[in-house]
């Protein structure tokens, strides 16, 4: 029974339980019109409080049924005969309100929560909008200005908050059973209040819904739902209720079969099954209460601050006493920032900060779960620090690497007891961004590698399994991205229009200003290592802007000349002088933001396709997710996989075998993967080599 009714005197309690978020499937919004059809037929039931059972409220809709035609009953119906009962409902929420559940709580004459309880419409992160009178609700009940922060940002809120925008009646400590059903009982005496369908929204300044329109549009940049969301409030501001709602499930049904949507379901199923991958199904992670990290720099110090986000203590190593305050000072750093800019309570930093212990003593790690070495991204002194870890660490203890290039093979080499050995990729900075890549080794026990999602989860992070090769999965595509953007140049191109064409794509920054942003030295350090290893990586602008020391901001000039104290790039003639002098002789064409973006974003695909065809990939939504949480790749467009999946396989061959012709790309097609088919392949046609 996803329903059940129970009776406390006058007042029904009915209670929802759909483990495990009590999801509004098909058999629970039947359900719940046959509650209300019960309970209006019984002269004893006074008033009803709808109450779930588990860890939380109604939580959304059904996963399950996503890119589904709904069947019915419409959960507009359900809303509607609930808020229609001639005996008024309470919602009693506990843990999340989210989506659908939200609006069956809007259907409710009033709602009561416990203070752990988040509330909110996120149908926008999904490319929708509510679809069961949430734009129309809300503002009525609110007003608009809240209801238009809530909806078109998709973010919750606490249930504190809700009951001071006036969405919450009541915020109740203790039982909340107990408490529903007193505030029910109560509510049977008194004017029952206004049906929120039957009010008014109430009136804004002139000129409100303008600023909303621009604001939320350059928000969302290119997304379409904020921006269909905040039309649907404004309709509701300016119609009747039967009108909105007819308006508002127009939207929705255009945008649910949207190639936005599709996009944005794809990543949300990617990130729900990346945490635990099916081929470890059954395997059991090794114990993580304690853990340490081996350097103190930038990486090292944001590795310590995340894992100290998790709650677990963290040993700090470094090389001597003046390393060793340097990198506390680099954790509390992070700490500090992160109460100042209200994350976390002064106290929270704290106790967090506090947690960190430095030393120059690697014996004080023998008893140590899990270290994280976060040293110089050199093979020596990698290996060096191991050999220590060997000496000192439990046989049993979880070691491992973060390195963004480095062979993760080569640098257990000697290590005792190899299977216990990971490489991690962290990306910078490491307590903030999301993604990281696991990277087994030949030797890595099937629970070590376990243990590394394991660790994932309990950073909040997203994994992603990656095969060893240059770069592993995210920074062997950037490679890619940086020589199509430098050809780009040489023929016809400017750094400028080609940053504004990739901005346009939907990425956060164009291939330049991100390279002045992280610094050009570190691309040049390591195009010489793979010069050293007989590569020859295609840089020849880059190169000798590093030649000439312009590694970006930190040197005020890199691909764009920078003014003293202001970071806003200014084109440079030195840049110019030099992008004129390598293209010499070369064919100059004109771009328009869609070739550049084509140029670029194609051959990434085609080495993506041909990661995925050596195994350094596992699936194709993984590569997805990498250049999404990790080189900004535009959400709603679904990851570099999923977009020329939509687009069009023949299409993206047709192009790439264009660049090929004019010498805008190195490298043949690989087998496109086909992601309606799984780990299947598609054969494609071999692209002409010009």
């Amino acid at each position: 029974m996803t329903v059940t009714i129970a009776r406390e005197g006058a007042i029904a309690v009915v209670t929802v339980d759909n483990p495990p978020v009590n999801a509004l499937s098909q058999p629970l919004r039947q359900a719940l019109i046959e509650a209300v059809a019960t309970l209006e037929a019984d002269e004893a039931v006074k008033a009803v409080v709808l109450l779930c059972a588990g860890r939380t409220f109604i939580a959304g809709a059904d996963v399950s049924e996503f890119g589904k035609p709904p069947e019915p009953p419409h959960l507009p119906d359900v809303v509607a005969g609930i808020e229609g009962a001639g005996k008024p409902w309470v919602a009693a929420i506990h843990g999340s309100a989210l989506g659908g559940g939200l609006e069956v709580a809007l259907g409710c004459a009033c709602r009561v929560a416990v203070p752990s309880a988040n509330l909110g419409l996120p149908e926008v992160k999904l490319g929708l909008i509510p679809g069961a009178g949430g734009t129309v609700r809300l503002p009525r009940l609110i007003g608009a200005p809240a209801a238009v922060d809530l909806i078109t940002s998709g973010n919750s809120i606490d249930a504190r908050k809700a009951a001071a925008l006036g969405l919450v009646d009541l915020v109740v400590d203790g039982d909340l059973r107990k408490a529903a059903i007193a505030f029910a009982e109560e509510a049977v005496g008194k004017p029952r209040p206004q049906l929120i369908s039957a009010r008014s929204v109430a009136a804004v300044e002139d000129g409100f819904w303008d600023d909303v329109e621009k604001a939320v549009a350059a928000r969302a940049k290119r997304e379409i739902a904020p921006v269909r969301a905040a039309a649907s409030i404004r309709k509701a501001s300016e119609a009747d209720f039967a009108t909105a709602m007819a308006f508002e499930r127009e939207t929705f049904l255009e945008l649910r079969g949207s190639p936005q949507a599709a996009a944005l379901r794809h990543v949300f199923f990617a990130e729900r099954a990346a945490p635990r991958p099916p081929e470890l199904a059954g395997v059991a992670p090794r114990d993580i209460r304690s853990a340490a990290v081996i350097g103190g720099g930038t990486m090292g110090a944001g590795i310590a601050a995340a894992i100290r986000d998790a709650g677990l203590p963290v040993i700090l190593v470094e090389r001597d006493e003046a390393a060793v305050e340097r990198g506390l000072a680099n954790v509390r750093s992070i700490f500090e920032a992160s109460a100042k800019r209200g994350r976390i309570t002064p106290e929270v930093a704290a106790e967090r900060i506090a947690g960190v212990i430095g030393t120059d003593d690697y014996g004080s790690l023998a008893d140590t779960d899990l270290v994280v070495e976060a040293v110089f991204e050199d093979l020596s002194i990698k290996r060096a620090v191991f050999a220590k870890l060997s000496e000192v660490c439990r046989p049993d203890a979880v070691l491992t690497t973060n390195t963004s290039y480095l062979d993760p093979d080569q640098i257990s080499q000697g290590l005792s007891n190899p299977e216990r050995f990971l490489g991690l990729h962290f990306f910078s900075p490491a307590h903030i961004m999301k993604l990281l890549e696991i990277v087994p080794t030949k030797t890595t026990a099937p629970e070590v590698l376990a243990t590394g999602f394991a660790l994932a989860r309990l950073l909040g992070k997203i994994p992603v399994r990656a095969g060893i090769c240059d770069g592993f999965i995210g920074n062997r595509i950037l490679k890619v991205t940086r020589a199509q953007s430098e050809r780009l140049l040489l023929s016809g191109a400017t750094p400028s229009v080609v940053d504004a064409a990739m901005r346009a794509f939907g990425l956060p920054m164009g291939p330049f200003e991100a390279q002045d942003l992280g610094g050009l030295d570190i691309a040049g350090f390591q195009r010489k290592a793979a010069r050293e290893r007989g590569e020859v990586p295609f840089a020849p602008v880059g190169d000798r802007l590093c030649a000439i020391e312009r590694f970006g901001q930190k040197s005020g000039a890199g691909w764009y000349d920078y003014r003293s104290g202001d970071r806003a790039p200014q084109p440079s003639d030195a840049v110019a002088a030099i992008i004129a002098e390598e293209a010499h002789g070369q064919v100059q064409l004109a771009w328009d933001e869609a070739s550049i973006a084509d140029a670029i974003i194609l051959p990434m695909v085609n080495e993506a396709a041909r990661i995925l065809e050596e195994g350094v990939a596992v699936r194709a939504a993984d590569i997805d997710l990498v250049e999404i949480h990790g080189y900004g790749f535009p959400r709603w467009r679904g990851g570099p996989m999923h977009y020329a999946e939509a687009r069009g396989l023949a299409e993206v061959v047709a192009v790439l075998d264009r660049l090929l012709t004019q010498g805008l790309a190195d490298s043949p097609c690989a087998r496109l993967p086909s992601q309606q088919s799984g780990a299947a392949f598609r054969h494609l046609p071999a692209c002409k080599v010009g």
